[in-house]
């Protein structure tokens, strides 16, 4: 669907029809909390409103169809013809709608929501009214519409059913370009919406082929696939059709799919012209001309039947006879491979565009082998940038650096690194690095107790981005796009403000942060100094140093509540300004807008706060340590050291 994060929805046979979020905040991956039953039942498709994803329509055999409202509960049922034909034969029902017939709407119009039986139906008003706008575009062969089963009993749910519209798609790239496929071997095409049909069958697939599926090509006008099936009569051949020319001619596309790995779905690229996906009843294939020749595309897949693909923010998703979805997030590198291997040392691939997203990526909680059961890996989180050295070892110099979108860069990762965080693992060959989307953290002091937890890192806003890599002498930078969470329907504007905000708050936060260190530092050295010094003979050093030890512990009392020795103290002991600077951070990365007016105001007061105590420190610094240090000096002791952060 539609939402963010989309949803995957489908049937389970005996089972109910479910959605699926594409990704979850949970840390160990998408899970059962992320699913829900949804519209139709076991057998139908299942489609979403491209408007509104909470709307969902299902079928269901009998030619039921559900609209199911998720955010009210309402299920309405809108089936094209509402007599409930359980237990007749095809032969007497005024439409014939096989158990799985095909729902969806137009790419052009999202209100338009299409229907097939053994003719086609449309409505514009959810339901509420359908028209026919085709003959009857199957055989009609009544010797194959007799009520299934006996002699004894009958058995007749409509998958028995016969002579109807299996498959059946609108051009993307053409509008009011109908094309439908039957159970029983027709190809129909129409260029008008309905109003005029032509049966376009490709001669070379023989009497009784069920088309299955059909994909209508993304670039070429004219251009579709249909792939059919044929192992209810013993042939388990794979067919796929291509025409380019409305159905006039057709070729056969199979070169490569093994001799018995019958075809069941074909989706093409929306990014590469000529690159198909097909599924058969033996796993995956894919094929990079068109259909002209095909190669296995397996990868971790179970071999299992796929029944149907689809692609989604150039996602590839998989749906196979073992009742999973599979997913491979991302087909950018799919969609760049070439015939051979890079000639250079570093080349660095086109970045896909990354959501601002919360939650957790990958294989969360198993990769700290904990076993997540029903778990499915949530896609990487951030900016995924694909790399190929070609001779990389492990003492090899690389590091990918990070610019903002006024061109200062934002971080460094590198193999060289000190900071595990900050620390790139490469290896010959392809890599893959993940940017998290954060800039570097505020600064830490070990071992102070605040009651907002400090300052968190700030992600970054929406917009244009740039990496550098460096590989040796080797140098390339490469664009990419964060997207905004559709979601919250903020501006760029209003996150660029937002990361402004934070960024400002977490530097204060900072400046406070190494005052405490230094102050630390240095009451250290002076008191380690009068500890082991005889000062009996010097006592206005002693006094000195005493009266700067006195003013630090003043300034550090009013920037961190020292009391504080357990996380209940705060309690007790008011907090001081780090506290409070934290306390805000919190407030303004609560949401996904701009900082109100009285954020700003407050953080202004505090910021100002701190800067009286920041130059009282400074003072101390600049006057107060030299003076001191002259005196010992002129007294012939060992001096004290400056290196404030």
């Amino acid at each position: 669907d539609n939402d963010y994060p989309y949803h995957i929805l489908g049937a389970q046979q005996d089972n109910s029809t479910i959605r699926i979020k594409s990704r979850s905040a949970n840390p160990g991956g998408i899970t059962e909390s992320d699913w829900e039953p949804t519209a139709g039942a076991e057998s139908g498709y299942v489609v979403a409103d491209p408007l509104n994803p909470d709307i969902v329509y299902g079928g269901n055999y009998g030619g039921y169809i559900s609209r199911l409202n998720h955010k009210t509960g309402e299920n309405r049922a809108i089936n094209v013809w509402p007599d409930n034909p359980m237990g007749a034969g095809a032969d007497v029902q005024k439409y014939r709608f096989q158990w799985n017939f095909p729902i969806f709407f137009s790419p052009h119009n999202p209100k338009r929501l299409y229907v097939a039986g053994n003719q086609l139906f449309v409505t514009e008003n959810e339901g509420q009214s359908w028209e026919t706008i085709s003959p009857d575009l199957t055989t009609n062969d009544k010797s194959k519409q007799a009520s299934s089963g006996g002699p004894i009993t009958k058995d007749n749910t409509s998958v028995e059913y016969y002579c109807t519209i299996f498959t059946a798609a609108e051009s993307g790239l053409e509008k009011d370009l109908l094309w439908t496929g039957s159970d029983d071997g027709l190809i129909y095409v129409s260029k008008d919406a309905g109003k005029n049909w032509k049966n376009v069958t490709p001669p070379a697939a023989g009497k009784w082929m069920m088309w299955n599926c059909i994909e209508t090509d993304p670039f070429k006008p004219g251009t579709a696939y249909f792939v059919g099936t044929r192992y209810k009569l013993d042939d388990f051949a794979p067919y796929i059709f291509k025409t380019e020319d409305y159905g006039a001619t057709w070729k056969q596309i199979t070169n490569g799919i093994g001799k018995m790995h019958f075809t069941r779905t074909l989706r093409a690229d929306r990014k590469r012209p000529g690159l198909l996906y097909a599924g058969t009843e033996y796993g995956m294939y894919i094929s990079y001309d068109g259909g002209n020749s095909w190669q296995t595309f397996q990868l971790n897949l179970p071999m299992v039947p796929v029944t149907d693909l689809t692609i989604k923010n150039n996602d590839l998703i998989v749906a196979t006879q073992g009742r999973a979805f599979w997913v491979i997030d991302d087909l950018s590198m799919v969609q760049q491979r070439g015939n051979t291997i890079p000639d250079q040392d570093l080349k660095v691939y086109e970045v896909a565009d990354a959501y601002r997203t919360d939650g957790a990526g990958g294989e969360g909680r198993r990769r700290r082998r904990v076993e997540v059961r029903n778990a499915g890996d949530n896609p990487l989180n951030g900016a995924v940038f694909n790399y190929y050295l070609k001779a990389a070892t492990d003492s090899s110099a690389v590091s990918i650096t990070i610019f903002d979108k006024q061109n200062k860069p934002i971080k460094t990762f590198s193999t060289k690194a000190k900071e595990a965080s900050d620390k790139l693992e490469v290896n010959a060959g392809m890599n893959q690095f993940a940017w998290d989307m954060l800039y570097p953290p505020a600064e830490r002091v070990d071992g102070l107790i605040l009651w907002n937890g400090g300052v968190g890192p700030v992600k970054a806003a929406p917009g244009k981005y740039k990496a550098r890599f460096r590989f040796g002498k080797d140098s390339t930078d490469v664009p990419f796009t964060i997207k905004a969470n559709p979601g919250y329907g903020r501006s760029e504007a209003d996150y660029d403000e937002q990361v402004s905000f934070l960024l400002q708050l977490r530097d204060k936060f900072s400046e406070v942060q190494k005052a405490i260190k230094n102050i630390r530092s240095m009451r250290t050295q002076i008191n380690d100094f009068t500890g082991r010094t005889d000062l009996s003979a010097h006592k206005d050093i002693k006094q000195m140093a005493d009266s700067i030890v006195k003013q630090m512990t003043t300034v550090e009392e009013a920037l961190y509540q020292t009391k504080s020795k357990s996380g209940q103290d705060v309690l007790n002991f008011p907090i001081r300004l780090n506290d409070k600077l934290a306390g805000l951070y919190g407030v303004g990365a609560s949401g996904e807008n701009a900082p109100s007016k009285q954020l700003k105001e407050s953080f202004a007061d505090l910021a100002g706060q701190s800067d009286v105590q920041l130059n009282k420190l400074k003072a101390i610094f600049a006057n107060d340590i030299p003076a001191l240090n002259k005196a010992i000096i002129a007294a012939q002791l060992p001096v004290i050291g400056i290196k404030p952060e």
